[in-house]
């Protein structure tokens, strides 16, 4: 990063506690909605200091962010804790975007609250039926790419659709996330075992893998590959431990529905 700028004007106690409580937002909505450790910080180092402040020191961990606000000889540290973790690369780019155009000097503190609270409350670009519908679809086409027939793809579609259908109600019910992943991994399970029930099909057994693809947790593992190698290190194993313990949650809940549907093996 670059080093500190003291040519800034001195900001009064009131501008630089505006400035942090803005910044520890847009950080929060980051690592809420999927950002690494990295651009987190980044970003909420160039929003701060283009709002004025001569540095920003910048915390991440998994589940919390500190931030440091420095102009001239004053300064106020916040901490911030995350309380729910998910993905939405909507509402990261447009964070991102919102930085460079304070940094471009495009708004001032006042506009970016009106635009972080714009970009906090923008609703999903597709309806709940739709991506039930194509997630399906996606978990069903991987059935076939892992050698299932079209009765497999059609049984996977099903199974997969209701079971993203089930996990939209359990989260919007605010259910413990990993009671959410076993459960709907299960719902999944139940349906996708009718394929192992019809006689003469190819590859039965892929309607079961296909349908709970729409769990595996890519962001976190992804992120927590990314955090380690660009040296955010304590994160990265927390966020990789985190993946981990979302496949195991998956394994759980396909191994109930194999068991009561009497299935011994994939």
């Amino acid at each position: 990063m670059e080093e500190q700028d003291t040519q800034k004007p001195t900001l009064s106690y009131t501008e630089l506690t505006d400035i942090i409580d803005l910044t520890l937002w847009s950080g929060q909505l980051l690592l809420q909605h999927g950002a690494d450790s990295q651009r987190v910080e980044e970003t909420v180092h160039r929003l701060g200091t283009a709002l004025g402040c001569n540095w920003m020191d910048v915390f991440v961990s998994y589940s919390d962010i500190g931030v440091s606000a420095i102009s001239g000889e004053g300064f106020r540290t916040k901490i911030r804790r995350v309380v729910r973790i998910g993905v939405n690369m909507t509402i990261v780019s447009a964070i991102s975007r919102l930085s460079r155009r304070v940094e471009s000097g495009e708004l001032d503190r006042f506009q970016v609250r009106s635009e972080l609270h714009r970009i906090s409350t923008t609703p999903h670009h597709y309806n709940r039926w739709l991506v039930a519908l194509m997630v399906g679809l996606a978990c069903a086409a991987f059935s076939r790419l892992f050698g299932g027939d079209w009765t497999v793809f059609a049984i996977t579609w099903l199974s997969a659709g209701t079971a993203m259908v089930a996990r939209q109600e359990l989260a919007r019910r605010h259910f413990n996330a990993l009671l959410v992943v076993v459960a709907t991994a299960f719902v999944g399970g139940i349906l996708a075992s009718s394929a192992t029930r019809i006689p003469g099909i190819a590859e039965p057994e892929t309607a079961l893998v296909s349908s709970v693809l729409l769990l595996v947790p890519g962001v976190p593992l992804i992120n927590a590959v990314n955090d380690i190698v660009e040296g955010y290190v304590v994160v990265g194993i927390a966020r990789g431990l985190i993946g981990a313990i979302i496949s195991l949650a998956i394994a759980l809940g396909l191994l109930m529905a194999m068991a009561l549907t009497g299935i011994s093996s994939l």
